[in-house]
């Protein structure tokens, strides 16, 4: 019979009524069939260039079959991975392919990732109001903090100060998109938990709060062990004594410190002349890498002006009250008032007549006058009672304080107040009680200083200060025995000309 006349069709192709393929259903074979191929072909090749197995003791056996059983596998393989693509979009089926169960599982099982982050806190910032920003729920926030106050007060932390956080990020899954569908809920950014929190509130300490097991939060404070060590520094003086002693590497909070030890028996602005020189004694701790921590005692200073020196040694005769100094002879370096009430100050006019810059005449100046910053701290230059702090005329905001036995100091030009000042109150020598400015009559930024003696103004560069206490009696041998074991300390120390030399010194020790 010949079937070439037979119109019995050779095979039933599925979308075509007369048994004959249409076009989608050949293009679809061919397709397939190519990639089959190709697979196989690649698979082939692979398996053709492994070395041959061999058996220790045997003759390299017909490795063959080896090939094609695996030939076999690959192929089986690939044509269960091309009979999946009948569900791909744009096909009849309707079931998951394997790569959308592979990937529904990840998303299952997915962990949450630990994260690192720095915040820096800003001005009129929080702690709870920077971790809620960077995306931690208000109740780890919240919990954070009040464990870190069992430790230390949140409301010491200032502007500036640097925080820590680790934190792990929940990954969004499939029921949190639903569900952000029915609720509203915004999910553009990930759940995060908080873990950790670590920052240093000062060089010498380092502070953790962790959550625990149970998910509540501890904190905890290491103190550093602090090294001490003792400094012998000089310099000569080039332009100013702040300068000078910040490039010998000197702290700064004991340039400050020695500064207003010499503040009663030196005027900054005559006495100094380059050539001068200085000398100081003192302690400083450190951190067992060697990293600057904190201030201790100035046990000695020493200046050399022109063919004068002064030199000041540190006291405390009762432990419930602050150290004094006092010179050799056991002379206090107090004097009843202080000779310059502002540090770093340069004075740019006199006390006498002068041709005023704002007025255009020329008038007494019954003061001096101290060019400074618009906001450097203004001290009392002795103690006393406030008896006038506001507006006054052309000195602009202005300060009277009653310093006793006839004397009171004005302070005029200021910027602001320091906080709690009024009439009434009462005020250490060298306590901060304004703040330099260019209020009232001026032409710039200073502080314009005076000296009423029975309430008339006197040149405070010429004025003669009562002296402070002198030690006698027991005090003063007691004092002599101290001062002879500070000289013999001074004896045995190097003098350094470079401060940052000695803490890199320490640091290679340790």
């Amino acid at each position: 019979m010949d079937r070439r006349n037979d119109s019995t069709p050779l095979y039933d192709w599925p979308g075509s009524s007369d048994g004959q393929p249409d076009t989608a259903s050949r293009w679809t074979l061919v397709s397939t069939s190519l990639s089959a191929l190709i697979v196989s072909s690649v698979a082939w090749l692979a398996i053709a260039t492994m070395p041959p197995v061999t058996a220790v003791g045997t003759e390299n056996a017909n490795h063959g079959f080896l090939p094609y059983r695996l030939f076999q596998e690959l192929t089986q393989s690939g044509n269960a991975l091309f009979a999946s693509t009948a569900s791909l979009p744009g096909t009849s089926g309707t079931q998951p392919t394997q790569l959308d169960d592979a990937l529904a599982a990840e998303r299952a099982n997915a962990q949450p990732e630990n994260e690192t982050h720095t915040v820096t806190l800003e001005p009129g910032d929080t702690l709870v109001g920077a971790l809620e920003d960077v995306g931690i729920s208000q109740e780890d926030s919240n919990s954070a903090v009040a464990a870190l106050a069992t430790v230390f007060s949140p409301r010491s932390v200032r502007a500036g100060q640097m925080f820590d956080l680790t934190y792990s990020v929940q990954p969004i899954t499939d029921a949190d998109i639903t569900s952000s569908a029915a609720d509203g809920r915004d999910l553009s950014e990930p759940v995060s938990r908080l873990i950790s929190i670590k920052f240093s509130p000062s060089v010498d300490h380092d502070i953790v709060v962790n959550r625990a097991a149970d998910g509540n939060f501890a904190a905890t404070d290491t103190v550093k062990q602090l090294v001490p060590h003792v400094h012998r520094a000089g310099a000569t003086i080039d332009s100013s004594l702040y300068l000078s002693a910040m490039h010998a590497g000197i702290p700064a909070d004991v340039v400050v410190e020695m500064i207003r030890m010499f503040s009663y028996k030196v005027d900054f602005q005559r006495d100094l002349h380059p050539g001068d020189s200085f000398e100081v004694f003192y302690d400083y701790y450190y951190t067992a890498e060697g990293q600057p921590a904190k201030q201790g005692n100035i046990s000695y200073a020493m200046m050399r002006l022109g063919g004068r020196e002064i030199s000041l040694y540190r006291y405390q005769s009762d432990p419930n009250q602050p150290a004094e100094y006092f010179d050799s002879k056991g002379q206090s370096a107090k004097g009843m008032l202080m000779k310059t009430p502002v540090d770093g100050a340069r004075l740019t006019s006199g006390f006498g007549m002068r041709y005023h810059p704002v007025l255009g005449y020329t008038r007494m100046h019954k003061g001096v006058d101290f060019g400074v910053p618009v906001g450097t701290p203004v001290m009392a230059a002795g103690a006393g009672t406030v008896a006038y702090a506001g507006w006054e005329g052309g000195y602009g905001r202005f300060v009277l304080i009653n310093n006793g036995n006839g004397y009171s100091t004005a302070y005029g030009h200021l910027s602001r107040f320091a906080a709690g000042l009024h009439r009434g109150s009462r005020v250490r020598q060298a306590q901060v009680i304004a703040f330099s400015g260019n209020t009232g009559i001026t032409t710039g930024p200073h502080l314009h200083y005076e000296i009423r003696v029975n309430n008339v103004q006197v040149n405070p560069l010429k004025v003669k200060m009562a002296q402070g206490r002198k030690l006698v009696g027991r005090e003063a041998r007691a004092f002599q025995i101290e001062r002879m074991h500070v000289d013999d300390k001074l004896a045995s120390t190097k003098l350094e000309t470079r401060i940052a030399d000695a803490s890199s010194v320490l640091r290679q020790g340790n």
